[in-house]
């Protein structure tokens, strides 16, 4: 097995490979998470087909949702109940037991753990998952995870997963660490462009769902935009121009004759988030209106047709105000693969995107990573609390853009928390750095 060749792999498994479902169940049969000895590197592998006994498998995810769904998942294929020997933790809900052997998190919550075992001596394998995403957490973990690597001895392996990361940066970035591709299973998805330019995007995403949903067979629609505000005020014109269709135009192309409209972003409520995975209605089909939460790590049933508006909201920061803003810009060609893919997860499927196959070849390959566009104050008070002395050399897989930019964030940091010059965080606030408050 590569992992147990190898400290730290690097998997690049292509979409429907199963690799957030399956490399964890698979790790934990092999026995890689019970070595006997305490942390000390020489003890020996303890394989079990039950995986019994020993630490633990962490597996992050770069959200909520996405730690909740996979870890319900996985529990239902071993046949375990959720928070015994599979659970999940998030902001304000822990879902585990003493029993937990895989746990799924967000990748911040796994850096609130640094805060109080740098080594993370509890987990014997750290799974970063959709690690091409390049937030400011997975970086900082990625920095924190190669130290804990390098520090643990042979009882710790690192694996850095994703659909569409750059496998040889990631490998030089781990000292030449292994790269290996897992085949997935994903179904032909026919990708379609608009002719010309579209004026207004969102009108362009009404008239393709409602089109979709009166000429297209079964199957439910996934739409992409940018935020909350827009999801909401799509809904309402989709229900009413439903509402509004006549007699007939519905299913007339073998499809169910109601829509469903759902939604799903960050700020819902988790008991609303759930019910786009729930299976439509007998007689309709769902059209669910997401932000890229739905790119990413979770499976929705049923989706055969993606509408991708080809924007995002993404942070940004400006210098001038010295804060942080969501700007709306276009996706990544990674991104737009992404969404594509969901419509073949279950079966062949259609993707509509709303602009033309021009602008598409205009796009950027990836998405820069968040760390070269952010705020770094908020950051540097993290490192800090980890006990991270020099901020500014801190191993970040990509330098932010200038030292001087973390120099400010360092200063910034220091003269609200710090004593003087020192760089040092004083006692009382350092419990801003646990949660994650801006400067």
């Amino acid at each position: 097995m590569q992992v147990r060749a190898n400290k730290v792999l690097i998997v690049v498994g292509e979409t429907g490979s199963g690799k957030t479902t399956q490399i964890p169940q698979f790790l934990l049969q092999s026995g890689l998470a019970d070595i006997s000895g305490g942390g000390g590197g020489k003890g020996g592998w303890r394989g079990g087909r039950d995986g019994g006994g020993g630490g633990m498998i962490a597996c992050t995810q770069p959200r909520r949702v996405a730690a909740v769904t996979v870890a319900r998942r996985v529990a239902e294929e071993m046949g375990v109940q959720l928070g015994q020997k599979v659970g999940y933790s998030i902001r304000f809900d822990d879902c585990t037991s003493p029993s937990t052997r895989i746990k799924y998190m967000t990748d911040g919550m796994l850096l609130r753990e640094c805060l109080l075992d740098p080594l993370l001596n509890k987990y014997k394998v750290v799974i970063v998952d959709e690690a091409h995403e390049r937030t400011v957490s997975t970086d900082v973990l990625l920095g924190l995870l190669k130290g804990v690597a390098a520090r643990r001895g042979d009882d710790f392996r690192l694996l850095v997963m994703s659909a569409t990361l750059d496998a040889e940066a990631f490998s030089k970035y781990f000292g030449g660490a292994r790269a290996v591709w897992v085949q997935g299973r994903q179904h032909p998805v026919a990708v379609m462009c608009t002719t010309h330019p579209e004026d207004n995007y969102l009108d362009a995403a009404l008239n393709a769902v409602l089109q979709v949903h009166c000429e297209e067979g079964p199957g439910d629609i996934l739409v992409f935009l940018t935020g909350q505000e827009e999801i909401e005020g799509l809904e309402r014109l989709l229900m009413d121009r439903a509402a509004a269709l006549p007699d007939g135009a519905a299913g007339r192309g073998g499809g169910p004759e109601e829509l469903l409209v759902l939604p799903i972003y960050a700020a819902l409520p988790p008991e609303q988030q759930m019910r786009v995975f729930d299976p439509a209605p007998a007689g309709s089909r769902k059209a669910i209106l997401a932000t890229n939460i739905a790119e990413t790590s979770i499976t929705i049933p049923g989706v055969r047709y993606v509408v991708d508006t080809g924007f995002v909201k993404a942070r940004g920061y400006h210098a001038k105000l010295g804060a942080d803003s969501l700007q709306v810009v276009p996706v990544s060609q990674a991104q737009a693969r992404q969404r594509s893919g969901r419509a073949g997860r279950e079966g062949p499927g259609k993707a509509y995107r709303l602009y033309t196959l021009e602008s598409f070849k205009a796009l950027a390959p990836t998405t820069p990573p968040e760390i070269l566009r952010s705020n770094l104050a908020s950051t540097v008070l993290q490192l800090k609390a980890l006990g991270v002395e020099d901020v500014v050399g801190f191993d970040f897989m990509d330098k932010p853009p200038r030292a001087a930019v973390v120099r400010r964030a360092l200063s910034d940091v220091c003269g609200a928390f710090c004593n003087g010059g020192s760089g040092a965080v004083i006692t009382v606030p350092f419990a801003p750095a646990r949660p994650p408050l801006p400067v």
